[in-house]
Order: C-alpha cells, then sequence, then structure tokens
C-alpha cells in the first residue's frame, strides 16, 4: 500500500458495487425494470450504477439494503473502497499541491 499523507489507497483494485448488483439481481431472477420499480428509481439511474457510471449514494444504498436485506453499510463501503482504489491515483498530483496544515 502507498501513502499520500493521511489517504491510502489499496494495492488492489476495488470493483463497482454495479458489478455486484448486476449478479445479486441476476441470482434473484430481476430484470433491471422490476429492481427499478421495487427501488423506487427510474430504470436509466439504476442501468447507471450497475454500467459503474453512477455512484452507490446514501440514499441508494438504503434502498438496496433494504432490497437485499443486507442494510446500507455494505454498499456504502463498496462504494468508498472503489473510489479509494479509483480517485486516490487519479489525484494524486492535485493532492501533492495541497500544502499540510500543522496538527
Amino acid at each position: 500500500m502507498s501513502t499520500l499523507n493521511n489517504i491510502t489507497e489499496p494495492a488492489w483494485g476495488a470493483i463497482h458495487p454495479g458489478e455486484v448488483i448486476a449478479d445479486a439481481l441476476d441470482s434473484a431472477n430481476l430484470t433491471m425494470t422490476e429492481a427499478a420499480k421495487r427501488l423506487h428509481v427510474s430504470r436509466q439511474t439504476l442501468h447507471d450504477i450497475v454500467a459503474g457510471r453512477r455512484p452507490v449514494t446514501s440514499q441508494m444504498a438504503f434502498r438496496l439494503g433494504r432490497l437485499f436485506g443486507n442494510g446500507p453499510g455494505l454498499w456504502l463501503r463498496m462504494q468508498v473502497a472503489h473510489d479509494l482504489a479509483t480517485l486516490g491515483p487519479e489525484m494524486q498530483a492535485e493532492l501533492s499541491g495541497i500544502e499540510p496544515i500543522a496538527a
């Protein structure tokens, strides 16, 4: 693992939670349309998350947690792991230009 001040980026790539959602929908024999209806979101919103173009927000995590019976924490932790794995390296140059304050 490498660190940039207090930010630790995982050495492994974290998958986007949308991939897990797609597998869970398949296992439950739910179509994207039916799942979107149950989640009270548009089909396009769910499709964008499954495709990895949108993050799982706190509100969506609550919905997914209710639908799959596992609570919102799992979905938020997956999103955070994905964000740390992908955004950390992308932002490294920008972050190196920020001078930390003394604690």
